[in-house]
């Protein structure tokens, strides 16, 4: 049997909530902290963006805590049910600082519950929470992580896993090597510290994606994950770290991003590797081939009857069933 509860607290003014799941029994049990990734996905690890509602964090703390394992998932403050109502408050302050700023507020409440075992917490993030959760590992915090899983984190600048994302759908367009070189002008501008100014000739869905990264609500965040990717900071960490990349994932790549990281890992002793072959980015089990994803990006996420890949989720419990307080 295990519980859930929603939780909320206070930061800069805004109200934030996330959910705790615990084993039965009493504690103290080991806890892990959940970090979404990217745009508005909401605790659960669902978006509005995408269909359906059967979040992998979701399944993830009812996994761990049929393994003995608490968690925490919480909504980011540009996230969840109350996004509309805090924007105006975040308007032009989302920033790597206040991210991390959401996780320190989120990991104060984790440790304050009375069946929580403060030195075992585990901080798990996903894409670019991956990011986040890093920081937090190389900074000074009251509360230390133990250890902390990578799932999918980018080996690679946001910029290039763009390019490469934008160049896959080009590749199923008559006109996409012209598409590609409108997009990187774009690019280059934006680099520079100039507006994109997309060609209009642009498709808008391309269009949307890039003025996304130019959003004021967005800003400094934008540029800050233009540039950044996970190796900047991995190297700087001095706890037991698993890096995670799956076999069906067509954002994060087993060897684009998985062969920086590991470049980056060495003389690491406490970092292992895993790349379940039928994972997705989500870490959902995927049977189609990467052509079939591809032609479909974003399906068997969170749809109704998607299940978290066996292997993935044996591979996160029997690691923090390893990893020392």
């Amino acid at each position: 049997m295990t519980e859930s509860f929603d939780v909320s607290w206070q930061l800069d003014g805004i109200t934030m909530s996330g959910t705790v799941t615990r084993p039965d029994g009493v504690g103290e049990f080991p806890a892990v902290v959940l970090v979404a990734g990217s745009g508005p996905t909401d605790r659960d690890w669902c978006s509005p963006l995408l269909p359906g509602d059967n979040g992998s964090a979701r399944l993830l703390a009812e996994a761990l805590a049929g393994a003995g394992i608490a968690s925490m998932r919480y909504d980011k403050r540009a996230s969840g049910p109350h996004v509309r109502e805090n924007l105006d408050q975040l308007f032009g302050r989302i920033s790597m600082q206040s991210h991390l700023d959401e996780l320190v507020a989120a990991v104060e409440v984790l440790v304050g519950l009375d069946f929580v075992d403060r030195a075992r917490i585990i901080g798990l993030g996903n894409s670019e929470g991956t990011l986040h959760i890093l920081h937090y590992a190389t900074s000074a915090q009251a509360q230390p992580f133990a250890g902390i899983v990578l799932a999918a984190p980018p080996g690679r600048p946001i910029q290039d896993v763009l390019m490469t994302q934008l160049e896959r759908q080009a590749a199923q367009l008559p006109n996409g090597s012209e598409m590609m070189s409108k997009v990187r002008e774009a690019a280059r501008r934006y680099a520079q510290g100039r507006p994109m100014d997309p060609d209009p000739a642009l498709p808008e869905s391309v269009r949307q994606v890039l003025a996304s990264f130019e959003a004021p609500a967005n800003l400094p965040l934008a540029r800050e994950l233009w540039v950044e990717s996970a190796v900047d900071s991995l190297p700087e960490v001095r706890i037991p770290v698993l890096v995670m990349i799956g076999g069906k994932d067509i954002q994060i790549e087993m060897q684009a991003d998985g062969e920086p990281l590991q470049a980056a890992a060495v003389g690491m002793p406490k970092t292992s590797f895993a790349f379940p072959p039928l994972a997705n980015h989500v870490f959902k089990e995927e049977l189609r081939s990467l052509e079939e994803i591809s032609a479909a990006p974003g399906t068997g996420y969170n749809e109704p009857g998607t299940r978290l890949d066996p292997e993935s989720v044996q591979t996160i419990l029997a690691w923090i069933a390893e990893t020392p307080g």
